[in-house]
């Protein structure tokens, strides 16, 4: 009965959930369908909005069609105004220029007759100038006749003589006019000039020179004269032959004397010496080494004496070689006067001068500082220093006035600026004042140097030193170019050509020295 109950239990389950599941598919269905029905609607709907819409814009696009049509078609009337307006305008103006041209054809018609007409009375009137000009000439020449016969002249003579008159007059006039004003350029000139020339002395005020050819060097003691001499006197040869300056070791206590015409020289020997007297080590290689070393000092110091001047000036934009070349004068004498102070006086002379003036004062600075810059090369170019001076500032860019106020200031070149004239005032006032210059030293200085070139000129010789006043010239020669017999026959012959060439008292000891050297280093 149990089991009966639970198999009905289980159909009934069975049952029901058929049932249930058909219950659920008509439900589906019934929502399906339902749905397709909406959507169907839906379509409908959207569809029926679509068809609205699209015929909205189509009126829309319609209507702007015909917007875009009417408003091109109201610009195309316009513009078609405007351009028949225009041709009118064109159609006027031409018909009025025809007008106008017919008008001025009318009138170049008539002045065409009336010019005609004009040149006819012309031609009638020239023809009665010409026959009145015929009698007029006609008249002109009776009466130069019946001059001629009373004055016994003819009419040439009377116009020369007429001429000759007034020429005269004229000469007169203009000479006694040109001597007027002379006389007061002269006189205003003169008291002017005087004027300037005292105003730049007074605020020019130099030392005196004194310049002199001998340098005495201290010795500690005496005994150092031994030394400086050395074995055989080779210390001594050895400092001589490399400085080209004679020492002079006398009695007198403590101190050498080093003699040289040429300043950088006995500067150099004289630095030299005192470094190896510091030292101690004096021996031929040592001094050797020790000038070396001083004469690169020297270059030093004459490029820091040609930057000083040309600050001290105010000369400004030189050429690196134009210095080198104005500080070689701090070592170069003009009777006794150095010329490296003597070229800023005569800049400070020449600026001052020019201030006063109302000239260039720059200019004139620059030409006074550079002036005499020949001569720190004079020993080695021919020419006189004022020309090898010109052409070196020509070579390094200098203007024409600055050139031309070097070349002409003494007098060698015509001067073509005014500041070539406050040159030449100014050179002869720096060398004028007192205690300036002294001519001897100046003769003695130029005798030195015309031996040194003398011997110079020969082949072969290497260096060449005037020693002890120029009683004594010292002549290095190549040693493969000049053997032994070569050198005594070359010093015979540098004595006849300075015996020839050279006024000297007393005689001048020629020595040539050939000397041969040989190194090796041991390893």
């Amino acid at each position: 009965m149990g089991k009966i109950s639970e198999f009905l239990y289980v159909i009934l389950l069975f049952l029901l959930s058929i049932a249930c599941l058909y219950i659920g598919y008509l439900i589906r269905k019934h929502l399906a369908e339902s749905k397709v029905l909406n959507a169907e609607g839906l379509a409908k709907k959207i569809l029926a909005e679509a068809e609205k819409e699209a015929e909205t814009k189509r009126k829309e696009v319609m209507l702007e069609a015909k917007d875009s049509l009417y408003q091109g078609r109201a610009e195309f009337e316009k513009e078609t105004r405007e351009r028949r307006k225009e041709l009118q305008n064109m159609e006027k103006r031409l018909l009025s220029r025809e007008e106008n041209l017919e008008r001025r054809l009318g009138l170049l018609e008539h002045k065409e007759h009336e010019i005609t007409k004009n040149d006819q009375k012309i031609a009638q009137k020239l023809k009665s100038i010409q026959e009145d000009k015929a009698k007029y000439k006609e008249l002109i020449a009776e009466q130069n006749h019946i001059l001629e016969k009373i004055s016994n002249m003819t009419s040439e003579d009377a116009c020369n003589l007429l001429m000759a008159k007034f020429e005269n007059k004229a000469k007169h006039d203009a000479a006694k006019f040109i001597k007027q004003i002379e006389d007061e350029a002269k006189i205003t000139a003169a008291k002017k000039a005087k004027e300037i020339i005292g105003v730049a002395i007074q605020r020019c005020a130099s030392e005196y020179v004194a310049e002199n050819t001998v340098s005495v060097v201290d010795l500690p003691n005496n005994e150092m004269k031994g030394r400086i001499i050395g074995r055989e006197g080779r210390n001594i040869r050895a400092l001589e032959i490399a400085t080209g300056v004679d020492l002079i070791i006398d009695d007198t206590p403590e101190a050498v004397i080093l003699s040289a015409f040429d300043p950088v020289r006995r500067e150099i020997a004289k630095n030299s010496l005192e470094k190896l007297i510091q030292d101690g080590r004096i021996h031929p290689a040592r001094i050797e080494e020790v000038v070396a070393k001083n004469r690169k000092e020297i270059e030093n110091s004459i490029r820091e004496a040609g930057e000083q001047a040309m600050f001290d000036t105010g000369v400004h934009g030189l050429h690196a070689e134009e210095i080198r070349l104005i500080g070689r004068l701090k070592y170069r004498t003009s009777y006794a006067q150095n010329v490296l102070q003597h070229s800023k006086e005569v800049a400070y002379l020449a600026g001052i001068m020019a201030a006063e003036l109302g000239l260039d004062e720059q200019l004139a600075k620059r030409a006074g500082l550079l002036h005499d810059i020949g001569k720190a090369i004079d020993h080695d170019v021919e020419g006189t220093h004022a020309q090898i001076g010109a052409d070196l500032a020509k070579k390094y860019g200098e203007t024409g006035y600055v050139i031309n106020a070097i070349a002409a200031h003494h007098e060698t070149e015509e001067v073509k600026c005014i500041e070539a004239v406050l040159i030449q005032a100014a050179d002869a006032l720096s060398a004028a004042r007192p205690g300036a210059r002294r001519e001897s030293l100046e003769s003695y200085v130029k005798r030195l140097e015309q031996l040194e070139k003398i011997a110079e000129k020969f082949p072969g010789v290497d260096k060449t030193y005037a020693l002890q006043a120029g009683r004594e010239v010292r002549i290095m020669v190549e040693q493969n170019k000049i053997n032994d017999e070569k050198a005594a026959q070359l010093a015979r012959d540098i004595a006849q050509k300075i015996k020839e060439d050279v006024k000297y008292p007393g005689q001048i000891k020629i020595t040539v020295i050939r000397e041969t050297r040989c190194i090796e280093y041991a390893k």
